[in-house]
């Protein structure tokens, strides 16, 4: 159903939801022109810039923070966002409208009713705090009155709504057929037909067939959109071979990761501490003699095998009981031995060598690790120079030849896989190159390793079949794959007839039972199960077409919902509660609509198009 609790201009959904208090006003009529501006109404309700810019802005916060990231003006007037918002203000103005026209209304005890129970007014305890409340209205700039008044006129509008549309529920025979279709189960056989089953192989194409087949089907041979782009680039590995690194920044470097490089046995070890040692010795009895694994006895105390483990521990870390688990010199269980916590066994999954690499062996990789940090912090600080030669007027062949950076070619595709090491790897410059047109200028972007570019766009060489000549053995391939799948349908057709008039399964057939419609069949095309459940009498034999292959489909009984199981009854429930929301959306729609159209609606575009100016 539509609820006015979470569209428009509703104050409850602004406060009692919580979304005034993310910082998502700031928007007051004073940003607009000064006073009270109207974007539009409905009979004698206004519409204020202030609560289209509120609602809107709430809207596209909501947008952000499901994709992570903002939503621009430009965007969300790409997918309508503008469009929606205002429908949803019309909507409620209408109401309010409607109840002011009929006199429907609220008392104080239930606005006060109201206020008390939002969540964004509690405090520290849980209950109503008047210092929260005073201070969301103050960054909404909003007095008490102004919002007590606007829970009252939000209060009268759900009034109505539920009046409307409450207690609508969808009739029992449109339950019971809609969860009867949803449950109904049938059952299958299917077969494929292969290349193989041919009755003789394909002819060979002649020349004049392989080229009408390829001046016919010209998209599939057609070369992409190039686009002829140079560049220039640096990252922090193509830099890092010419930075210079002394001794001593490589030796705190090993220092800063010694744990890397020096480091004792160690052992991945579970623990499990008994009540007493003989319990204990018993369990290890059980153990020793294969009878039981140690992962039974942690199970046997209510653990997971993950609740009893230590991890990768030193002989240190074990403290008494080190030198006993360290003895081990395979995995195994040790025990019992003492701990603080009492008698315990030891299991060892695993020893780990010690590590012992010294700063000599180690220092290339240090080098390496070292220069590319390095080098990235370089890029980082020369990114001014780089962007002030552009903007200066530079070409690229310019700052190729007065900086580090490297200068390239490329013919790009955004459908051809990128080379090896080629630029067109990073996202970053997929982007930008699909993005920049002929009359840009180029501009220095970041590459997510710490590298930069810059592009410009040469030439866009528009998608063009290519000669004949040139995909001559592609043409034939696909010739003779397209002929094989019409023979395929041909044959398969000539067995549908024979095998619906016999009835009878053939050998091959691979039955599939009590499927449902959002099951599957396995080893068959997703569209087979919807073929069958599209199938109207036992016995009948269709053909599929799909994923290019050929499967002879037979449906072999129909099974009629059991509206008595469990799970009948869940789905049933599921079905009328479904219904009814749809029917009282419906209708409440229809009778916003009729509101709507009653009371006359009214929009100034030019007080719109200025608010969607500034919320960005």
């Amino acid at each position: 159903m539509k609820n006015l609790r979470t569209h428009g201009k509703s104050t409850i959904v602004w406060v009692l939801m919580g979304l005034m208090i993310l910082g998502l006003g700031g928007f007051g009529v004073t940003s607009f022109s000064g006073g009270s501006t109207a974007i539009g109404s409905v009979g004698g309700t206004k519409i204020t810039a202030e609560d289209y810019a509120r609602a809107l802005r709430n809207q596209m916060n909501a947008y952000g923070q499901q994709t992570g990231q903002p939503l621009s003006m430009a965007q969300a007037q790409a997918i309508g966002l503008p469009q929606a918002v205002q429908s949803q203000l019309i909507t409620a103005a209408a109401l309010e409208d409607q109840a002011s026209r009929i006199g429907v209304s609220v008392g104080d005890e239930k606005v006060r009713q109201t206020i008390l129970e939002a969540p964004a007014f509690r405090g520290p305890t849980g209950s109503f705090d008047r210092a929260a409340y005073a201070d969301v209205l103050r960054r909404e700039n909003m007095s008490e009155a102004e919002f007590e008044r606007e829970i009252r006129t939000d209060e009268a509008r759900l009034l109505i709504q539920r009046a409307v549309a409450g207690g609508i529920s969808a009739p029992k025979p449109a339950v019971d057929t809609t969860a009867k279709w949803i449950l109904e189960r049938r059952d299958i056989s299917w077969r494929e037909l292969t290349a193989d089953m041919l009755p003789a192989p394909v002819a060979e194409p002649d020349e004049a067939a392989l080229k009408a087949w390829h001046s016919a089907n010209a998209d599939r041979f057609t070369a992409p959109e190039l686009r002829k782009i140079t560049y220039v680039w640096l990252t922090p590995e193509m830099l890092a071979p010419s930075v210079q690194l002394d001794e001593a920044a490589l030796r705190a470097a090993y220092d800063a990761n010694i744990g890397e490089y020096q480091r004792p046995e160690r052992r991945m070890v579970s623990r499990l501490v008994f009540p007493s040692a003989e319990e204990a010795q018993a369990a290890k009895a059980q153990i020793d003699a294969g009878t039981a694994p140690f992962e039974t006895f942690v199970v046997q105390r209510g653990l997971q095998p993950e609740d009893a483990e230590l991890g990768e521990v030193s002989q240190a870390d074990l403290g008494a009981a080190g030198e006993a688990v360290f003895a081990l010199e395979q995995p195994g269980v040790v025990g019992p031995l003492q701990t603080d916590l009492g008698p315990a066994l030891f299991a060892v999954h695993a020893i780990l060598e010690p590590v012992n690499i010294p700063f000599e062996q180690a220092r290339e990789d240090l080098r390496a690790e070292a220069a590319l940090d390095r080098a990235a912090r370089t890029i980082e600080e020369r990114s001014a120079e780089y962007e002030d030669l552009l903007a200066g007027g530079a070409t690229l062949e310019q700052v190729a030849e007065e900086t580090d950076l490297e200068l390239g070619t490329l013919d790009w595709s955004a459908d051809a896989a990128p080379a090896e090491g080629s630029i067109a790897g990073y996202q970053a410059f997929r982007d930008r190159a699909a993005e920049t047109s002929e009359a840009d200028f180029p501009e220095l972007a970041s590459l997510d390793d710490g590298g930069v570019f810059a592009l410009r766009l040469d030439q866009v060489v528009p998608p063009t079949l290519r000669p004949f000549e040139e995909v001559r053995d592609e043409v034939e391939a696909d010739w003779r794959r397209s002929e094989a799948h019409r023979q395929l349908l041909a044959l398969a057709e000539e067995q549908r007839l024979s095998d619906a008039a016999e009835g009878q399964a053939a050998p091959e057939w691979t039955a599939v039972k009590d499927v449902t419609r959002d099951g599957w069949a396995e080893g068959a095309p997703a569209e087979t199960v919807r073929r069958a459940f599209a199938m109207t009498e036992a016995g009948d034999v269709e053909i599929v077409d799909a994923e290019n292959r050929v499967i002879l489909l037979r449906l072999d009984a129909i099974h009629e919902a059991d509206m008595t199981a469990e799970d009948a009854l869940r789905i049933n429930d599921a079905v009328r509660e479904r219904l009814g929301q749809s029917l009282q959306s419906d209708i409440f729609d229809y009778y916003a609509r009729a509101v709507q159209r009653e009371a006359g609606i009214a929009l100034d575009q030019q007080a719109i198009n200025a608010i969607n100016a500034q919320v960005q």
